[in-house]
């Protein structure tokens, strides 16, 4: 009868109390409450929202439904990054080994396809083999081999948030501001992290798609993080074009290993030189943002972050040649070039047009359980503000058959707008955010 009380009780407004969150997220987690009812308290949530009080004893119960990542035994520096999600963002891909080839431990845990939005997870397992449902044990031995291990949520973490993490996205509820932050706090404070940076992404094609819902979430998130000791920094970042140009998840595993070589777009260079001198100065890496960055070029430059992310793909049972040759990562049948229909100005990339033809042409997922096909996607060469003429190539559809070339065609027509003049996009990275305010972002 708990869960029933809790629905109705958030049903009507009401509060529910640290006690009963812990009960109801350990009795969820054992497999004592079906799905059902806690889709409905979800949903209730959803509606009626939760005080800040609610969303720290949410989190807290979440957290304590299962283990904890202990590695204070390391003796060094801990930092991990998350993102809300984008379209095309492979942005952890990229800083986890890079951040950990410049010597901090990098515990990356990261999610699957959750909306319009792709999955490092999925992406990861488009290289061959590549195991990400790693056991607490063997996480923490390859941290202490590596410095740095790329997985998903295991059993033994935050097993309540799990199962939610999954019933969110098959019931709607993923745009809830304390929905979204006990759900990614539960998983990072559960890390035994030294520093945490958040990537907040805001425009159409986010989960939060206005400056102000953006920032609140980041005001909840620090506070959540600061209650736990954890040092964290937000960066407010656009999501009104898809980041870099690959979408799909193979692609994007070729474009990241791109930029581990220091041969990535330059939006997707910025974001990751961005974050992860975040990362180092948080862990105590680096004295200040400016030496942090240099030290992040430096082990592009001299090919130590390629090789750890080697490292990491044999150490979690994959292919690492696919760092020296990425056609050895699956390849799809089918490809297009996509022309320019008309001349203009490029107005606009949607994003959240472009994620849903991923999924459409089988690179994502509209029900649980879905096989993804991880060669599909689209490599877009456009970006908003280009001046382009008629038949000028746009982009690259990738497909199984000619029907996903049509569809990639038609998501292409929709998404891409050419016209006569153009509105700014959203400036890459706007604000930064930490437990003293929000201030606007300065690019050097």
């Amino acid at each position: 009868m708990l869960a029933h009380g809790l629905i109705e009780r958030k049903r009507d407004g009401g509060r529910i109390e640290a006690a009963e969150w812990r009960s109801l997220a350990s009795a969820y987690a054992r497999g004592d409450v079906p799905d059902y009812q806690v889709s409905a308290l979800l949903m209730a949530c959803f509606l009626k929202g939760l005080d800040r009080a609610e969303t720290a004893a949410l989190t807290d119960a979440m957290i304590a439904s299962g283990e904890r990542l202990d590695l204070a035994h390391l003796g060094r520096p801990r930092a991990d990054k998350h993102s809300t999600g984008g379209v095309g963002d492979k942005v952890s891909i990229v800083l986890a080994p890079l951040v950990a080839s410049a010597g901090v431990i990098v515990p990356m845990m990261s999610g699957r396809s959750l909306g319009h939005t792709g999955g490092t997870l999925d992406k990861l397992e488009s290289i061959p083999g590549f195991r990400t449902d790693l056991s607490l044990v063997e996480t923490r031995k390859q941290l202490g081999d590596i410095g740095c291990a790329m997985i998903g949520q295991t059993a033994e973490i935050a097993p309540a948030d799990r199962k939610m993490y999954a019933l969110r996205d098959a019931t709607a509820t993923v745009e809830s501001i304390p929905l979204m932050a006990s759900s990614i706090m539960s998983k990072k404070l559960s890390e035994d992290l030294t520093g945490l940076v958040l990537d907040l992404k805001r425009g159409s094609g986010a989960f939060l798609p206005d400056l102000d819902d953006v920032l609140e979430l980041a005001d909840v998130m620090i506070k959540l993080a600061a209650d736990h000791e954890c040092n964290c920094v937000a960066l407010v970042t656009a999501m009104d074009r898809p980041l870099g140009r690959a979408c799909g998840n193979a692609l994007e595993i070729e474009e990241a290993i791109a930029a581990l070589k220091g041969e990535g777009p330059p939006d997707l260079m910025s974001l990751t030189y961005a974050l992860g001198a975040e990362m180092l100065v948080l862990a105590g890496a680096a004295a200040d943002l400016d030496s942090a960055r240099r030290a992040l070029e430096k082990a592009i430059g001299t090919g130590r972050a390629a090789q750890t992310f080697q490292r990491i793909i044999e150490a979690q049972g994959g292919n690492p040649s696919v760092v020296d040759d990425p056609a050895a990562l699956p390849q799809a049948p089918e490809c297009e070039i996509f022309p320019a229909p008309r001349r203009g100005l490029v107005a606009r990339v949607e994003p959240r047009t472009i994620g849903r033809g991923v999924i459409r042409l089988g690179g994502g997922r509209t029900r649980l359980g879905d096989v993804i096909h991880p060669a599909v996607g689209f490599v877009i060469t456009a970006r908003p503000g280009d001046w382009v003429e008629a038949g000028d190539p746009l982009a690259t559809i990738f497909a199984r058959d000619r029907a996903g070339i049509d569809a990639g065609r038609e998501t292409l027509l929709s998404a891409i707008v050419i016209a006569d003049e153009a509105e700014p996009p959203l400036p890459l990275i706007s604000h930064r955010i930490t437990t003293a305010g929000v201030q606007l972002y300065r690019a050097d």
